[in-house]
């Protein structure tokens, strides 16, 4: 598989990575942890370098079963995880926020046994944290980075303001957010202020949280646990609305003889040269049909019809219930 700096930094990923939380977390119950083993491995075999974990998955379910699964190619992957949730002891449950610099150190040191790792490759900050100014927190990070247990910075959701401070104190290798067909909102400030800082864009929930890849629709029904339940563009009408841009996205794949999972991504990295999409899956198929989409070619003349046609769509309902919104670009 094609290699992809993040901007300026000199940190190197394959063109796709994988995002690992919903083997543990967030949609539905935990996949079994041999299997997500050997998926992990076999991702490593075909290619892809960059794994995406952090501690609230699980919560840390997901940062051992990473660091277990990668321990015997550890020198050939770039494993990011993230801090920033202030969790219950007891339960484990997220009950606020906490980017203290003593509880960053702390998480980075709990981080490095569970993924039985000596350095973290990329160590981002989960969310923005209002009582914490951004330039206590990069200079935590830099402590660590001084220190040898953390290699590079990266943000998550941050909006264009907290990623500017941030860069000033330690440079930002990377800004993870929400990108996709169905969610445009970072190229109005984020993508050209990553453009002229030199930071690389990691989107997660590519795929839309699986809606694009056309199996999902208005009659899908999700297990009980499953975060989709409460995000507004996933109610059974918004499905139904919003299955115009699925339908797009396939007739593409027909021409293109793809996938409407492979077009999205493909869209993805046709958009710069420093981003690096990380789609999660429980499922070798999807895994396999995932890196695949590195190898579909979009022309110009794609990139503009699919443009478009795209921009006659409107997509409905948000893209995450209003509580969780709250922590979002700021």
């Amino acid at each position: 598989m094609q290699k992809r700096k993040f901007g300026k930094s000199n940190l190197e990923v394959s063109a796709i990575g994988l995002g690992c939380m919903g083997m543990s977390f967030g949609y539905g119950p935990p996949a079994d942890k041999a299997e997500m083993t050997s998926l992990i491995r076999t991702a490593v075999e075909r290619g892809v370098t960059f794994f995406d974990t952090a501690e609230v998955y699980g919560p840390f379910t997901n940062e051992e079963l990473v660091g277990e699964a990668l321990a015997p190619v550890r020198d050939q992957v770039v494993i990011a995880t993230k801090f920033g949730f202030k969790l219950d002891p007891n339960t484990g449950k997220q009950v606020g926020l906490d980017s203290r610099p003593e509880h960053i150190k702390e998480v980075a040191d709990a981080a490095l046994k569970r993924l039985k790792i000596n350095v973290i490759d990329l160590f981002y900050q989960h969310r923005v944290d209002p009582n914490v100014p951004i330039q206590d927190v990069a200079g935590a990070v830099k402590d660590l980075i001084q220190q040898g247990k953390v290699k590079h910075f990266g943000l998550s959701e941050a909006g264009v303001q907290t990623i500017r401070r941030a860069h000033a104190v330690q440079p930002v290798a990377a800004l993870q957010s929400e990108y996709s067909l169905w969610w445009r909102e970072p190229e109005a400030e984020l993508l050209p202020t990553l453009e002229e800082l030199g930071i690389g864009f990691v989107p997660f929930s590519p795929l839309g949280k699986g809606f694009l890849t056309g199996k999902i629709s208005e009659d899908t029904q999700f297990d009980k646990t499953d975060f989709r339940n409460i995000v507004p563009r996933f109610s059974a009408e918004n499905r139904k609305v919003n299955q115009a841009l699925v339908d797009l996205i396939g007739r593409f794949a027909q021409q293109k003889e793809a996938t409407p999972a492979q077009i999205a991504l493909a869209w993805l990295l046709a958009q710069k040269p420093w981003i690096v999409p990380i789609p999660g899956t429980t499922k070798l198929h999807r895994l396999e049909e995932n890196i695949g989409a590195a190898a579909v070619e979009l022309s110009q003349e794609d990139l503009r019809q699919l443009e478009a046609a795209a921009s006659k769509i409107t997509v409905q309902g948000a893209r995450y219930p209003e509580a969780l919104q709250k922590l979002v670009g700021r």
